[in-house]
Order: C-alpha cells, then sequence, then structure tokens
C-alpha cells in the first residue's frame, strides 16, 4: 500500500511540475512571437542618396589641366542622409562632400570632384568610392578623360 501511495504522490508530482513547465514555456513563446511582430511592423527607415549621375566624361584635356564636375544628388529616402566618407582611387583625383551633414529627406546636395591630369597622360579612368549611412552603405562615382601628354619635345630644334 505504500509503495502505491508514493507512486501515485510520484506521478501527481511529475505531472504538476510538467504542466508548469508546458505554461511557462508557451509564455516565453507567445512574447517572443509578439515582439518580433512588433519589431518586424517597424522597418528600418533609411536614407536613400541618388546621383544625377554616376560617371562623368571630362572629353579629350591636355595634361596639366585641372577640371572639376558637380556631382548633384538627392536624398530620397525617409531618413536623414550623411555622408561619411568620399575617398578617390587616386591622388590626383580630390572630392569635396558635405562632411557629415544631415540632409534631410528631400534635400539635395552636391559633392565636387577634382582632376588633376598633370603627369597622367593618355585615358584616365578614377572612381570616388562614397560612404553613407545608406542600406546599401557605399556607391561608386567614376570620372574619365583622354588627356594629351605634353610635347616633351616642345621648344627644341628640329634636326
Amino acid at each position: 500500500m505504500m509503495k502505491t501511495t508514493f507512486l501515485a504522490l510520484a506521478a501527481v508530482l511529475a505531472l504538476g511540475f510538467t504542466s508548469c513547465k508546458d505554461d511557462a514555456a508557451s509564455k516565453v513563446d507567445s512574447k517572443k512571437a509578439e515582439t518580433a511582430s512588433t519589431s518586424d511592423s517597424k522597418e528600418q527607415a533609411y536614407p536613400v542618396l541618388a546621383f544625377e549621375d554616376m560617371r562623368h566624361d571630362f572629353g579629350t584635356i591636355n595634361e596639366g589641366d585641372v577640371v572639376e564636375h558637380d556631382f548633384v544628388f538627392k536624398n530620397t529616402g525617409d531618413a536623414p542622409l550623411v555622408i561619411t566618407n568620399a575617398r578617390a582611387s587616386c591622388g590626383c583625383t580630390i572630392p569635396e562632400y558635405p562632411k557629415n551633414k544631415a540632409i534631410a529627406p528631400g534635400e539635395e546636395g552636391v559633392m565636387k570632384v577634382q582632376f588633376n591630369s598633370s603627369g597622367r597622360p593618355n585615358q584616365q579612368m578614377k572612381s570616388i568610392t562614397v560612404t553613407a549611412n545608406t542600406e546599401k552603405g557605399q556607391d561608386k562615382l567614376q570620372i574619365k578623360a583622354f588627356v594629351n601628354p605634353k610635347n616633351k619635345n616642345a621648344g627644341s630644334p628640329v634636326k
């Protein structure tokens, strides 16, 4: 009789612990589901860096010319745009941009890119990597030019 009572008590306790555990698990699962659906409904708003043109061709220039182009852009996103860096592929190309200035949705801005053709004869293609707080994180601009080399023999008598 004692053995049967002990087994019955053990069964009741096991059932009680199991039901408490299941109830706690279902509460945790429902809280996770609620949190996930709330975070899904609040999608991250990002700025969008939209350039009017991503490439510029200076055409044919003479070695030693310094030329520049304004890349006009607009924030077409839903959050303020901040350009944190603009890095050229070569020291002969210098980008100027609104450094760490918040550009509101709908606002425009300008990135001025200057190219110095000294010591750069023939076909040239340079890129500028623009880093911003967009979803993509980076965009690339390109400039190109054909640089007529300086005539090294100019001014020397022809034999």
